[in-house]
């Protein structure tokens, strides 16, 4: 088979390729044309998310407290000999951690649920 060969009109001469380097800044997104990238969301620290976590689900850092709270108070009634104090604190216990599960299970059902915006 022969090879073909376009002509290449004189007006239309082949485009030199760039001389040096090309830069590419890594913080900036490449230019594409015809495409904008979305903005970029900062990071959201450890505060702000305990905050929006807290708005979002109130009853679980509740639960968390009660728990802690209870084991707390049942250790030291442990400590001081009081068995009757301490399995009725345990039983508060265990009662405030089916709450926080609860709590958990119901806010990922909300949040499941809840309409995109």
């Amino acid at each position: 088979m022969a090879a073909s060969h376009t002509a290449v009109p004189q007006d239309q001469a082949p485009k030199a390729a760039p001389q040096g380097p090309i830069e590419f800044d890594i913080s900036k997104p490449p230019i594409i044309e015809g495409f904008s990238p979305l903005p970029r969301h900062r990071e959201e620290g450890f505060q702000e998310k305990l905050l929006r976590k807290t708005k979002e689900n109130p009853f679980v850092p509740l639960g968390c407290l009660g728990t802690a709270g209870a084991l707390i108070y049942g250790l030291r009634a442990f400590k001081t000999g009081k068995t009757r104090q301490s399995q009725l604190s345990m039983r508060a216990r265990i009662f405030a951690q089916g709450f926080t599960v609860v709590a958990i299970i119901v806010g990922v059902a909300t949040t499941t649920f809840k309409p995109k915006q």
